[in-house]
């Protein structure tokens, strides 16, 4: 259960899936920090009328998760707005090639996706979670195209990580699904093949959050064991829980 100290959705003209992480209750009872982590869509249709509160936020950080090819295309955070730009690609494979054969639960078929981020993003996810854990860096947007998967994962693995409970986790990764009307509402009208045949990509339900976390914990015998893996260090831990909780 979260508290709501802040809004948790911030409303930006065309960047539809912006939110604060805050406000979970983590470790010890303690409670997630407001305005160190944000996750978010694409950033680069931040325009003007969006500038004056963004730069409120004071973000100094900006992982994008995206491939070159879609940063290319779509486009990334402005320069003006000062921030360090780090694009931290995680590797998977290309959704469109999956088949998604008919009787197979879609909870199902994104848990496997999201286990594949894992088994193939290694280094995107090494090195995304050991800059949310520096406290210099906060604070942090992480993001890609929807802000539901890829950054869906990251965030899924940081809060676990600060003591989250799999509902809450998972209750944070459904709040996606609103947000994607407005999204999809915008691609169908300017960029429509990013949709169609895809509407399958656009759902976020929190059963299939539920199920990645079970299977990566099945896999690796817990989220901690995992991040241990992929190369992120006790102290690294112990830095994130320091500075993403309240005392």
């Amino acid at each position: 259960m979260a508290v709501e100290q802040f809004p948790r959705n911030l409303g930006f003209s065309a960047t539809y899936n912006f939110r604060d992480v805050g406000g979970y209750r983590g470790l010890d009872g303690r409670t997630v920090r407001w305005r160190r982590l944000f996750r978010s869509d694409a950033l680069g249709r931040l325009g003007e009328d969006d500038a004056v509160e963004f730069a409120a936020l004071g973000v100094k950080t900006v992982i994008d998760l995206r491939r070159l090819s879609e940063v290319q295309r779509y486009g990334r955070v402005a320069e003006h707005y000062g921030v360090d730009y780090y694009n931290l690609v995680i590797k998977h494979v290309d959704w469109e090639e999956v088949e998604h054969p008919q009787g197979v639960r879609h909870d199902r078929w994104l848990a496997d996706r999201y286990l594949n981020f894992a088994e193939d993003g290694h280094e995107g996810l090494r090195d995304s979670l050991r800059l949310i854990a520096d406290p210099v860096t906060a604070p942090v947007i992480v993001h890609c195209m929807a802000g539901k998967d890829r950054t869906g994962t990251v965030c899924a693995l940081t809060l676990s990580l600060l003591g989250v409970s799999d509902s809450d986790i998972a209750e944070d990764y459904g709040l996606t699904t609103s947000a994607m009307q407005r999204l999809t509402a915008y691609l169908l009208e300017h960029n429509p093949e990013a949709v169609q045949g895809n509407e399958h990509m656009f759902d976020s339900p929190p059963e299939a959050m539920l199920m990645f976390l079970a299977d990566l914990r099945r896999l690796h015998g817990s989220v901690e064991n995992f991040v241990r893996d992929l190369g992120v260090t006790e102290a690294e831990i112990a830095s994130m829980r320091r500075h993403l909780l309240e005392n």
